[in-house]
């Protein structure tokens, strides 16, 4: 009886349509005799590198080169090429037995590396990567779809273009110019900016904002208590500098919390947990029991902040790169969005203090650099002495899929560090910063035409 793993290495250089259909969808580490292996590397190779299926001389002549094979393994490998024949075996036959072959060694697999974790054995990852790898391993399959058919699918394609997007606007008139009206659902948002610039405030005026709006929010924090975070929107809700909370009498205070309770049928939860021991695992357990004791669902989740969070797949104090990591991080938690079906908004540190500093920039990520290629919208607070004089903060954007991150590149708001607050600037104030980065680009342009100008070609 032949074995799946000769049908599929036969197929994959007699049948040109199956080779291009799987071979996307296979790995070394699927076959388990170093027979398969190396047979299924060479033909890998030469078709990614000719982008042609390579013949059985070409498989020999091939093999022959490796200084990595014994003798008799040599002697096996050239055997195994020699009984490679073409097959009568139905093309659809043959996609289903090797997506089936694919899954179930994808889950072997999974389950070997779980209990290795599970063990100990496994520097780099903890067990809380073991739901992640399994899950992997569950969803291994071939894609059906095709692709967007340019012509056919035109009627769908008009009607995306018009459907209604769930959003959460802000109420600063920029940022939501930068997205489109405001945060979509399954997307990762994140602030960058430097110590003491703005990063907290920020997120706890965004969820202010947020729950003035009906929406129940979710704020998680791992740097301050739940007290202190529920103090600046306190400031901020209030309308009251935050040094004075302390000083308002009890009546005042609670007919302010009431009243405010009037204007919104929004809930706002705020959950504490230690500094870099939680992770997304940890903030779905929190949905399940947020939505089981209090019946409560999020419509948008705050994390403060994505740099002292923990990674599910990865140890702290692994052999992970801190790039590694901290993408990671990113990663998980876009993966929370898309799950929950709601933005998140997080922030990061920048590599100097950012404040005092004129401009910011993707060099300043630090390990974090991996995070623009997560994120679906990425800016910096800026903050300066002049700025700080004028009671304002510059907004940069580093990466935007949202519009284009060339248009309104840099603005300012307003702000009051006292009632933790943001606000509109008056139009004026943006004359010299809004579409900087255009006008740097034109500049640009106009240096070099100005060069060449005199140059015949």
């Amino acid at each position: 009886m032949e074995r799946v793993e000769t049908t599929i290495l036969s197929n994959l250089i007699y049948k040109e349509e199956y080779t291009r259909k799987v071979i996307p969808f296979l790995c070394t580490d699927y076959f388990e005799e170093k027979t398969d292996k190396v047979v299924f590397e060479e033909i890998s190779v030469f078709l990614e590198k000719y982008d042609k299926i390579p013949t059985k001389e070409i498989l020999h002549i091939e093999i022959q080169k490796r200084t990595d094979l014994s003798q008799d393994e040599f002697s096996l490998v050239t055997r195994l090429v020699d009984s490679l024949s073409p097959s009568e075996s139905d093309y659809t036959w043959s996609l289903d037995t090797t997506e089936a072959w694919c899954k179930e060694r994808a889950i072997y697999l999974a389950l070997m590396e779980s209990i290795q974790i599970a063990d100990g054995q496994d520097n780099k990852k903890n067990a809380d990567a073991i739901p992640s790898i399994l899950s992997d391993a569950l969803a291994v399959g071939f894609d059906q779809h095709v692709g967007h058919d340019y012509i056919d699918d035109s009627q769908d394609r008009y009607a995306f273009y018009h459907k209604v997007e769930n959003k959460i606007p802000f109420d600063l008139e920029y940022f939501n110019k930068i997205t489109s009206g405001g945060l979509s659902d399954k997307t990762l948002n994140i602030a960058l900016a430097g110590t003491g610039v703005g990063k907290s405030l920020f997120m706890c005026h965004l969820a202010a904002s947020t729950l003035l709006q009906g929406k129940n929010v979710l704020y998680i924090t791992l740097e301050m208590a739940e007290e202190k975070i529920a103090e600046r929107i306190d400031a901020n809700l209030l309308n009251v500098p935050i040094q004075d909370i302390v000083n308002l009498p009890q009546q005042i205070f609670e007919k302010k919390v009431t009243n405010l309770a009037k204007k919104t049928q929004g809930s706002l939860i705020i959950k504490e947990y230690p500094t870099a021991s939680a992770h997304s695992g940890h903030f779905k357990a929190l949905l399940s029991e947020l939505a089981l004791k209090k019946s409560f669902k999020p419509d948008i989740i705050f994390v403060d902040y994505l740099n002292i969070c923990a990674s599910s797949r990865y140890k702290a104090n692994g052999n992970v790169n801190s790039y590694s990591y901290i993408k990671a991080i990113a990663e998980e938690l876009r993966g929370l969005a898309v799950e929950a079906n709601l933005p998140i908004v997080s922030a990061t540190q920048t590599t100097r203090s950012g404040y005092g500093n004129s401009d910011v920039d993707l060099t300043d990520t630090s390990e974090s650099f991996g995070l623009p290629a997560t994120a679906d919208l990425m800016f910096a607070l800026i903050s300066t002495e002049e700025l700080e004089n004028l009671s304002q903060i510059m907004v940069k954007q580093l990466k935007n899929r949202y519009h284009d991150p060339t248009i309104n590149k840099r603005f300012v708001v307003g702000i009051d560090r006292g009632k933790m607050k943001l606000y509109d600037c008056e139009q004026s104030a943006q004359d010299d910063i809004l579409d900087s980065g255009q006008e740097e680009e034109y500049n640009e342009k106009d240096k070099l035409v100005s060069k060449f100008a005199g140059l015949k070609f």
